[in-house]
């Protein structure tokens, strides 16, 4: 029988040992990571720093019993995800962790797919803290852009076209199977679970869009729903193409109705929406061919006085989508409304 694990213990041997793996590898901005009161970075005077953290809860962000291998990847991936989204370049990150109780096989998966992911970003684990209660993952992750080149919601301009990277709805696709809100079948499921369970950051487009992009966001919690950020903070309106959404074969044979509501408010896609004036086309044209598809769905209309920002929605016809369509369709995921 195992011997029970104690906090350090488990430190030492899950996360402290694959933290020091990518020792070598690290830049002189970490200086030092893991396994001190706390970690000590070196500023360079030509960044600013970028700073977000993500909370994934048992029962609320994923399924009981989920595998630990996808969970540590996903844990990650959605705070590298919001660094992509301004244009940082990751540099380190902590992870706060509770557990229900210290079972080594759990923990040897989830710190192999945390770690796949950290290395191929060389983003260290540099802190964190480990407790006993319900399972809860909350990750901080910190990335580099260049002073004044982030990426922010509120630039967006009057004029810009509206893009969205890679394709969108596969997570909602494979979670309302995985709940029996409808049937897939198994071919279906099995090729679009990978984006529900281990989404791809889009670190290296975030980089590439600095001084193209005039604002940007990642789409967590639905596109529309998330693209409405962007318009308050920019306080301009805009007009999205419904029916010219990115989306998989797999979504493309659903109904007209599954297919909009997957790819409008699904989320969970980690894809950037991002704004560019329609002068950058050419450039983000290229981008799509070397890096991975970009597509333009909409632009930015002008605002409305007094009012609070509009986005409307148009058919593949360029019709008018029905108010209660639209109001459908651009409600975002929100904790504590949502189900």
């Amino acid at each position: 029988m195992e011997a029970k694990l104690g906090e350090f213990d488990l430190i030492w041997r899950f996360f402290k040992a694959g933290s020091e793996s990518m020792a070598q590898n690290q830049t002189d901005q970490v200086l030092l990571g893991i396994g001190d009161d706390c970690a000590l970075l070196q500023p360079d005077p030509a960044q600013s720093l970028a700073v977000t953290s993500d909370m994934l809860v048992e029962g609320r962000h994923f399924f009981a019993n989920a595998n630990p291998e996808w969970l540590g990847h996903k844990a990650l991936a959605v705070n590298l995800s919001d660094l992509a989204a301004m244009g940082a370049r990751p540099v380190g990150f902590t992870l706060a962790l509770a557990l229900p109780h210290a079972d080594s096989s759990w923990l040897t998966q989830f710190s192999q797919g945390l770690f796949r992911l950290a290395q191929q970003w060389q983003c260290p684990l540099i802190g964190g803290d480990t407790t006993q209660g319900p399972l809860t993952i909350c990750i901080t992750a910190l990335g580099h852009v260049p002073t004044g080149a982030a990426i922010k919601r509120s630039g967006a301009k009057v004029g810009d076209d509206i893009w969205v990277s890679g394709r969108l709805g596969d997570a909602r696709l494979a979670l309302g199977a995985l709940r029996s809100e409808w049937l897939l079948d198994h071919s279906s499921l099995e090729a679009v679970l990978p984006r529900m369970h281990e989404p791809e950051p889009r670190i290296t487009l975030g980089m590439q869009l600095r001084g193209i992009a005039s604002s940007a966001l990642d789409v967590s919690d639905g596109l529309l729903g998330d693209l409405r950020h962007i318009l308050k903070a920019s306080q301009v309106n805009a007009e999205v193409l419904i029916d010219q959404l990115p989306i998989s074969r797999m979504l493309a044979e659903q109904t007209e109705h599954l297919r909009r509501q997957c790819a409008a408010n699904g989320g969970d896609d980690y894809e950037l929406c991002f704004t560019a004036p329609s002068s950058k086309r050419m450039e983000l044209e290229a981008l799509s061919t070397a890096l991975l598809p970009l597509t333009r769905i909409g632009s930015i209309t002008s605002p409305t006085n007094g009012a609070e920002p509009t986005l409307i929605l148009r058919d593949a016809n360029g019709n008018l989508l029905t108010a209660a369509d639209s109001m459908l369709l651009t409600q975002s995921f929100d904790h504590f409304k949502s189900n």
